[in-house]
């Protein structure tokens, strides 16, 4: 590891230094509204000229850690990204998604039940099946179809979107931050897991109480809430504890939609609560019938993953070994702290995703043609996203292996002491809310949490997870997310209102976090 720790100030001068490309991100996406590609692209270069200036870092070794974080992102993140917004392209392609929004919304009267079926429910599914903005978009334009009022719409699924974003995308952002901070992956996943079980219980809750805006909208409800967030909650923390990350939120999202909708069914609120805008006494409109063999077909990508996932998992030894023979090591940083990384091809959530893709589409009724017009046209939609990605995951390797991130950890541990696991969550939070994404908020700062946990003798597992913990609250007031959720529902020049709601439950979410890691740190 490079030093440039010469004087009694030495240790702040260095983490003030080794703070400007972050600092840079704050200010260049946050303040100055960049784009988040020019931002991290311009961000990558900074780090790379101080760490080359600052700490000594040879430029062949620079190279080599920005080509490592190069590697890492194309796979598996961008290669997760791709599979599952290719997926859901898929589904619109077909028609699919229709079918699936009509059955949503069929399941109850009740705006309250809407919500946390759709809401919570399947956008937690979403999330976890795709990510990247379908779990926002997706369930407000149905909210809206259902008569909702757009504005609400927005705030409950960016609301509810908090949660399942720790394993969204089939888990990526857990997977990537037990790469960068090196930590034990199934250990990372339990301690997650642990960490947002109050806040899956609490969450369906507070949307109901943010939709009617008093404690009597929980009237005839509070038995559904509830069931929403426990069979969310207990299954999540099993799958987390005993198969991994990538099917914890797709398993409890399912649970929680099928147990909340029989609840629904079985134990009906008194009365059908309407916003106040509606005419109580009007008939729903009527629905045509689609029959369980279209059902089947319009979801069969997401049960074929699925049956992908568990089938590959570690449930199944024989299976597992032998498709994770297909790998490749690669030894690309050859500097201090380097080691060989190793490559998946087949047992990993991106070739999943696209395997059930693929084979959906088809069973869907799609062309092999229509299928590889579909995946350039969504190279295409995430040419951005794809740079974005590279350049921050490339800074983080810099900024990682030049001794950047362990100068600030030293410092913020020297300044907070044992009291540091109070504000780990929060720079989670923040890493979100710059970046728009959990996984890149993993990737920034998840070296930095452990580092940190370990100069104050905390375990460093579990402020760890903190980060990706605290990152699900810094979602809900992302400008990015922010941004998705008004362009799905018509909301454009809105972003500032709805921000003014969701911080404030971001903050309480934070605080609370912040208190829970430091109590069991």
């Amino acid at each position: 590891m490079w030093e440039v720790i010469v004087s009694p100030y030495g240790m702040f001068m260095s983490a003030l230094l080794a703070f400007i490309p972050l600092l840079w991100l704050l200010v260049s996406l946050g303040i100055m509204k960049m784009p988040a590609y020019k931002a991290c692209i311009i961000g990558l270069v900074l780090s790379f000229v101080i760490a080359i200036v600052g700490w000594g870092m040879p430029f062949i070794l620079s190279i080599r850690a920005a080509l490592e974080g190069v590697v890492l992102a194309l796979w598996p993140i961008i290669w997760v990204i791709l599979a599952a917004i290719f997926t859901y392209n898929v589904t619109l392609k077909t028609g699919a998604m229709e079918t699936i929004k009509g059955f949503m919304g069929s399941l109850s009267g009740d705006r309250r039940i809407q919500a946390l079926i759709i809401a919570w429910g399947f956008g937690g599914f979403l999330e976890a099946a795709a990510g990247f903005g379908t779990a926002v978009a997706i369930p407000a334009s149905i909210l809206i179809g259902l008569g909702f009022n757009p504005f609400f719409a927005a705030v409950i699924c960016l609301i509810a979107n908090t949660v399942p974003v720790a394993f969204g995308a089939v888990g990526i952002p857990i997977t990537t931050l037990a790469k960068v901070a090196d930590v034990d992956v199934m250990q990372l996943t339990y301690y997650t897991a642990l960490q947002l079980t109050p806040f899956v219980m609490v969450v369906p809750l507070a949307l109901v109480l943010i939709l009617t805006k008093s404690m009597s909208g929980l009237k005839g409800v509070v038995s559904t809430a509830l069931v929403a967030g426990v069979s969310f909650a207990i299954p999540q923390l099993l799958v987390a504890k005993f198969i991994g990350p990538e099917l914890t939120a797709i398993v409890g999202s399912i649970v929680s939609m099928f147990c909340t909708a029989m609840w629904a069914r079985i134990s009906p609120p008194k009365e059908d609560w309407k916003f106040p805008f509606e005419d109580k006494d009007a008939t729903a409109p009527q629905k045509n019938a689609v029959s369980l063999t279209d059902q089947m077909i319009a979801w069969s990508p997401y049960v074929l993953l699925f049956v992908l996932i568990l089938g590959t998992s570690k449930f199944f030894p024989a299976i597992n070994s032998t498709l994770g023979q297909v790998k490749s090591m690669l030894f690309i940083y050859n500097g201090p702290e380097g080691k060989p990384m190793g490559v998946d091809w087949l047992i990993t959530p991106g070739t999943l995703i696209m395997i059930a893709a693929v084979v959906g589409g088809l069973v869907q009724g799609a062309s092999i043609t229509a299928l590889v017009e579909t995946f350039g046209r969504t190279v295409v939609q995430l040419q951005k996203t794809i740079l974005t990605i590279v350049a921050i995951v490339s800074m983080a390797k810099v900024m990682g292996y030049s001794g950047m991130i362990a100068a600030i950890a030293l410092a913020l541990a020297k300044v907070t002491g044992p009291f540091y696991p109070v504000i780990a969550p929060a720079i989670g939070a923040l890493g979100t809310f710059v970046t728009g994404s959990d996984t890149s908020a993993n990737v920034l700062f998840g070296a930095l949490q452990k580092q940190t946990a370990l100069a104050i003798g905390a375990d460093p597992t579990w402020v760890t997870a903190s980060n990706t913990t605290g990152a699900t609250a810094g979602k809900m007031i992302s400008p990015q997310s922010i941004a998705v959720a008004c362009s799905a529902t018509g909301q454009e020049g809105q972003e500032g209102a709805i921000l003014a709601v969701t911080i404030k439950y971001c903050i309480v979410y934070v605080i609370v976090v912040g208190v829970m890691v430091y109590a069991f740190a």
